[in-house]
């Protein structure tokens, strides 16, 4: 009774009574966030930046958009990491390019190319940077894929990503663990024999573990136990995970799938 008309009536759809003898009682579920309006669910930013990118602990993740979607994922999955937080690792750090009003009327490209230089003169050691796009960016049209490549360039052939994971773009977070595994494919997978990286020399026990983010220590177990059997693991994902791992997965000889839902 206190909801404006507008909000009763959509809000009305989500509670109901169950009758006897009818299948369902009629909720309205499953339908894609609204940009801008909080949801309890995930939603594809969540999917992309909290689960599969968020945790590869050697480079920043930016959430690119309004402060509160990078606040509110940060810090929710206890993802274990080994490394120096702030130096050579960066997982339970936030970085947000604070979209403003003027940023959704304007652009936000010039705001994502500055926080970039920011984030290369303030820690130097990150491999790599991807840029976790939500709701404004998509709606707006920002070409981050072209602040991406020139950025890259600009580092010396540095590896940057533009993820687009806009929140809006799927009903849950699972499109989100797709889309950013997409964005691995396409672009890293296809840069990985760039000039300069070190020589990958395979052996025939290479095993890369995917589909697991190491909530609690439990990618560690799994690859302590492959590797008193007598194989290597050459990846995981992205529990732990780094840029390398990352790029030496297609070399592995057998890929063991952890959690499908979250990994293709």
């Amino acid at each position: 009774k206190v909801y404006p008309e507008k909000t009763a009536k959509r809000r009305a759809k989500h509670l109901n009574v169950h009758q006897a003898g009818k299948s369902d009682c009629g909720v309205k579920s499953n339908i894609k966030s609204i940009p801008g309006v909080m949801t309890i669910r995930g939603c594809a930013y969540a999917g992309s930046k909290g689960v599969v990118w968020g945790p590869i602990k050697d480079m920043v993740h930016i959430s690119h958009g309004p402060v509160g979607c990078g606040q509110y994922s940060w810090g929710s999955r206890r993802n274990y990491y080994v490394g120096t937080t702030g130096i050579d690792s960066f997982v339970t750090l936030q970085f947000t390019s604070d979209f403003q009003e003027k940023d959704i009327v304007f652009g936000g490209d010039k705001k994502l190319d500055k926080i970039l230089d920011e984030i290369q003169e303030l820690f130097p050691l990150n491999n790599g940077i991807t840029i976790q796009s939500e709701c404004p960016v998509g709606l707006i049209g920002d070409d981050i894929e072209a602040v991406s490549r020139a950025k890259s360039k600009e580092y010396g052939g540095k590896t940057i990503v533009p993820v687009r994971c806009e929140g809006f773009r799927g009903v849950s977070q699972s499109l989100g663990h797709h889309i950013a595994n997409d964005a691995v494919r396409d672009w890293i997978f296809g840069h990985i024999e760039a000039e300069g990286k070190p020589k990958f020399e395979p052996t025939p026990y290479d095993v890369a573990i995917i589909g697991d983010y190491n909530i609690g220590g439990d990618a560690w177990s799994s690859r302590i136990l492959l590797e008193e059997m007598g194989l290597r693991v050459i990846a995981q994902w992205s529990g732990d995970g780094s840029l390398a791992e990352l790029e030496a997965t297609p070399k592995a000889k057998l890929n063991i799938l952890h959690c499908y839902r979250s990994m293709n």
